[in-house]
């Protein structure tokens, strides 16, 4: 069996070692998991100076827009779960990148605000069908006991989306203002994402595995280990979205310029990226729930440091890609949270059903941080709180796996 060295990953990880794999879908989804959230997620923070310049819509209105979208997304995610689980991702997925498509070229040509908004929710529904947890579903069950590497695979190539096209999208934006930018976005988007999932995710889907055997008669999704566990996403989730927006204001609070904020937030971003590369050997070591409430854990300490380390900036940066690191570990958790204690059965509906309400928090991040942190002194006291909701996420999560074993 051959690997490539840096990752230990074998033929049946990239999908050549099973026929019953599509073998250009994992390199499909890559290049679509990059595209899509390049364009649909990371080039509206670079945009948006441009756009509310250029039209006068209030940044409060423009930015719930997009938060509206990540809300659309929760929603529409239950429901295309239940399809992912039935029929595969290939139509899922093609169509939601053909809504895409038509959303980003709608945001493009918005008259108004209203028209702008309502193009802005279509495109959440195209993230609910394009996004990870589609190509989560896809992967873990096309590459079944493989999943964890595949999983990596594409969460790596994700975490280069906003490397890529952010930079990408502010040249354009420089030379071409932001309405045409868009309309150049969405080319690309058409050109990379409908063809990649028409074409590469053509494999039969295999059918669903046996559901898990549970002594309980209350369902998986209304199970006291499944509603802790979400609570327990739900918690965290706000903490880590808050803290990725809180952070830039943090650091120049300590005397950092604008400039080197915005590089320790970038560097957090690459300390994901590590993190993600980390997952699989932390997998193999760790049992499901200690591994749950130890990364969460994790995420509170490096925001419980940021918020008492006065400095010097070097060390702040140093912590911020730490968090970044827990971040990126945080996302492959949630990605196998469902099929390491409950199996693939289910895997579309019941990831989608465990991270809605993280999601939703997400969205509400930015906004709820910002009051907070004017209402608790400013950005070290949000941090602490946000390192208080971890904390408790963390025995929310050692409290979810005391029954997990009766539904396995």
């Amino acid at each position: 069996m051959t690997t490539v060295p840096s990752l230990g990953i074998s033929k049946a990880a990239t999908g050549t070692g099973d026929r019953s794999r599509p073998r250009a879908a994992l390199p499909a989804l890559c290049a679509t998991q990059i595209t899509s959230w390049g364009i649909v997620y990371y080039a509206f923070p670079v945009l948006l100076p441009h756009l509310t310049a250029d039209t006068g819509w209030s940044t409060s209105a423009v930015t719930a827009a997009f938060s509206g979208a990540l809300l659309i997304s929760a929603l529409a995610a239950i429901p295309v779960g239940r399809i992912l689980d039935r029929r595969g991702p290939r139509a899922v997925m093609t169509t939601g990148s053909v809504l895409a498509v038509a959303s980003v070229l709608a945001i493009a040509v918005a008259p108004n605000l209203y028209v702008f908004t309502a193009a802005w929710l279509a495109a959440g529904a195209a993230m609910a069908a394009t996004f990870y947890q589609p190509a989560f579903a896809a992967v873990t069950r096309w590459w079944g006991p493989d999943r964890v590497r595949a999983l990596t695979i594409v969460t790596l190539a994700g975490g280069l989306a906003s490397t890529l096209f952010a930079p990408l999208t502010a040249t354009l934006a420089d030379h071409l203002g932001w309405r045409t930018t868009y309309a150049v976005l969405a080319a690309i988007l058409a050109a990379v994402t409908v063809p990649a999932h028409a074409l590469a995710l053509r494999a039969p889907w295999p059918p669903a595995p046996p559901a898990a055997s549970t002594t309980s008669r209350t369902p998986i999704a209304r199970s006291r280990p499944f509603l802790l566990l979400t609570l327990a996403f739900t918690f965290s989730g706000f903490a880590m979205h808050a803290v990725v927006f809180g952070l830039v204001p943090l650091l120049t609070e300590r005397g950092a310029d604008p400039t080197t904020a915005a590089w320790a937030l970038g560097l957090g971003g690459a300390g994901q990226t590590l993190g993600r590369t980390l997952y699989a050997t932390l997998s193999r070591h760790t049992g499901v729930t200690a591994r749950t409430a130890v990364l969460i854990a994790a995420g509170g300490a490096t925001t419980a440091a940021l918020a008492l380390v006065p400095g010097p900036i070097p060390l702040l940066i140093l912590l911020a890609v730490l968090a970044g690191v827990v971040r990126g570990n945080l996302t492959l958790l949630h990605a196998t949270a469902v099929a390491d204690r409950w199996g693939t059965a289910h895997y579309g509906r019941l990831s989608a059903l465990l991270t809605a309400p993280a999601t939703v928090a997400a969205a509400l991040a930015p906004w709820a941080g910002a009051a907070m942190a004017g209402r608790l002194g400013g950005s070290s006291g949000l941090f602490l709180a946000l390192a208080a909701g971890s904390a408790l996420a963390a025995v929310l999560a050692v409290a979810s796996g005391r029954r997990a074993g009766r539904h396995r």
